[in-house]
């Protein structure tokens, strides 16, 4: 299989860590950096008004659709070819720009827009949703190009209540406001298992540092996500093997080693058991290979 360069993208430099742009703009100021997969540090939501063309995220291929929104979280490697003319926008911000209080973390973890174990990441927009979330977005480009006083919160504000727009086109949501004890619990589960989890794999492992027993922690985090800490482990762990089979050409045992198994064979099993398909199999399979060009 060829390898697909992956370029790792942070955030520009910027009065604040947020942007909103066309996609009409990004196609003529980004091209490059857009020509082969990469990933972000910060998330990122396109939302193609009309257009056509196909949309690879991770190891899976998505074909366009008018009115259809893709959240992206920091980390996922996505490639993004469309066939112009294209109408729709890009926003990117930071998870400190939002600014992570109790309603803005269920937002981000607790609707299902970005963190998408249980449905297809495509949110499919209805007319009348459309009309409003484009009053918000034009909004956002105006303050984003000025400068005024206070421009951070007018943009924090029109994001959050983008993002609020996009929770209403999921059918039976949870929006109920969580217990302030159980977010802090899940940020702090997330945070660590971001940086842990080729290390740690076991529920235990980090109920231990958020001094809590494994059953409290699983229960918690299923109320908050709908899963289990457990559930989020494995997945995050078979997400990056997937993301180093389908993005470079190294063998199972080197990605197996990468992700603290030191058994291959127990890698194997994890592998199957968690994705439905063997590694090689699910290598074979890959529809990403080496698109020629994107952005």
């Amino acid at each position: 299989m060829a390898v697909t360069p992956v370029l790792d993208i942070g955030k520009s430099a910027a009065n604040v860590p947020f942007e909103i742009h066309t996609m009409e703009w990004i196609a003529q100021n980004r091209f490059q950096q857009n020509e082969v997969p990469h990933r972000h540090n910060y998330f990122v939501i396109i939302w193609v008004r009309k257009g056509s063309g196909v949309h690879f995220i991770d190891v899976d291929k998505y074909d366009l659709e008018n009115n259809t929104v893709y959240c992206l979280t920091p980390g996922q490697i996505h490639l993004l070819k469309v066939n112009p003319p294209v109408d729709g926008f890009v926003i990117s911000f930071t998870a400190g720009f939002l600014s992570l209080n109790d309603d803005n973390f269920n937002l981000l973890f607790n609707t299902g827009l970005f963190y998408t174990f249980s449905h297809s990441p495509v949110i499919r927009v209805s007319e009348e949703m459309a009309g409003d979330m484009g009053e918000i977005a034009a909004k956002m480009i105006r303050e984003y190009d000025n400068f005024f006083l206070l421009r951070s919160e007018i943009l924090r504000g029109f994001l959050k209540i983008f993002l609020i727009y996009l929770t209403r086109q999921f059918e039976g949501v949870d929006t109920q406001a969580q217990q302030p004890r159980n977010i802090e619990l899940a940020k702090k589960f997330l945070s660590l298992l971001e940086q842990q989890y080729a290390t740690k794999k076991m529920v235990a492992d980090y109920a231990g540092q958020l001094a809590v027993t494994p059953n409290y922690l699983n229960e918690v985090i299923k109320k908050v996500s709908g899963f289990p800490a457990s559930h989020h482990i494995q997945q995050r762990i078979i997400l990056e093997a997937k993301r180093q089979a389908a993005y470079s050409d190294v063998s199972m045992k080197e990605i197996a080693w990468n992700l603290g198994f030191d058994d291959v064979a127990h890698f194997s099993k994890f592998f199957k058991n968690a994705s439905g398909a063997s590694f090689s199999d699910f290598r074979k399979s890959l529809v990403v290979q080496s698109p020629a060009s994107g952005w």
